[in-house]
């Protein structure tokens, strides 16, 4: 049994820490609204997140970020990505020993162009920091709730802090492999929720399968194409982190990030659909920081491109949908061959 401090009670918070408690690890959930709290700990349920879910007794909450900092020497952050800095600064505050950092937010800060882990190692001090993994891959909190099979990847360049959070999660319905490669599990969990948010839109303007098989297998190989130039291994965008999270959070109805293109295929603003969501897309800021990305690293980038004029330069869903395929003719192979 560890200590383990989970940060943010959102849908998928509220689900590793549902994991955690029934592994038998010392749990605690930490919220910034205290009459969430009350509710997990008197009412064992987080209805805004999780509807009618039971959550185990073991699974404790508080509204005291000091008191969570204390309790625990492992700290999972499952705060929105522009959330990051700002918990981390008060962690940091707080914090009296080493601490095992794992991060499961999904995308990237727009302007400073930086992964998660890399906002986290600029906000902890080294003295206090034993180490960052990321813990990604395909994973609905609904279903890992209803312990339905899950797997997903533990990333770290130091491969035995990698395998402590392994046996932190691992059980019989979740499923935790372990990879070296952050960099490719970051971008790959990041820039996926673009590619969602574009196959939404497809499905919201009324196309079929061909549109989303189109742009899910041309949004891996721009995926693929910026991760490898960053630094990531080719190999790791066909696994868990990469393909297997395109697909989960492309075609299905627990996916925000498709939800909310849908909404926008369908025609609605953004601030409709960011009202009518009720919690945060990841994919729209992600998109941004992408679109930057490609541009500091000149890679070629064009559902990115078209996702970008629809989200910040007025250009209707149905253009942005034209442009793409409307672009100059290439050769399919020349993506492989340049990763390999």
């Amino acid at each position: 049994m560890e200590k383990v401090s989970v940060f943010g009670a959102g849908s998928w918070g509220t689900a590793l820490s549902y994991v955690l408690a029934q592994n038998g690890q010392d749990l605690l959930l930490w919220t910034h609204r205290s009459e969430q709290a009350d509710e997990i700990n008197h009412q064992h349920t987080n209805k805004r997140y999780l509807k009618e879910i039971a959550l185990p007794e073991a699974l404790k909450a508080t509204g005291d970020l000091p008191l969570a900092v204390r309790h625990a020497d492992v700290f999972v952050l499952a705060v929105p990505t522009k959330a990051i800095r700002e918990v981390c600064a008060d962690i940091r505050e707080n914090l009296d020993k080493k601490a095992l950092f794992v991060h499961v937010s999904k995308g990237i800060e727009p302007d400073s162009l930086k992964r998660i882990s890399e906002m986290i190692r600029e906000e902890i001090p080294e003295e206090w920091l034993e180490d960052v993994v990321v813990l990604s891959g395909p994973s609905h909190a609904e279903e890992v709730v209803l312990e339905h099979p899950t797997t997903v990847t533990a990333a770290c360049e130091d491969t035995k802090a990698a395998e402590r959070v392994q046996d932190l999660f691992m059980n019989h319905y979740f499923r935790v492999y372990t990879n070296t490669d952050v960099i490719g599990v970051e971008i790959g969990g990041a820039l996926k929720n673009i590619i969602a948010l574009a196959v939404g839109i497809t499905d919201g303007l009324g196309y079929g399968d061909n549109a989303k098989a189109a742009l899910m297998t041309r949004g891996l190989a721009e995926i693929a194409r910026l991760g490898v130039k960053m630094g990531a291994t080719p190999l790791t965008f066909s696994g868990l982190s990469g393909v297997g999270d395109l697909i989960v959070t492309c075609t299905s109805v627990h996916s925000r990030n498709w939800r909310a293109g849908k909404m926008l295929g369908e025609g609605k603003s953004i601030d409709e659909v960011l009202t009518e969501m009720g919690m945060v897309v990841e994919g729209i800021r992600t998109t941004k920081a992408a679109y930057q990305l490609s541009r500091a690293y000149g890679v070629p980038m064009p559902i990115t491109d078209a996702l970008y004029a629809v989200l910040f330069e007025n250009v209707s869903t149905k253009e942005a949908v034209d442009r793409l395929m409307g672009r100059m003719k290439k050769n399919e192979m020349e993506d492989l061959i340049n990763l390999l």
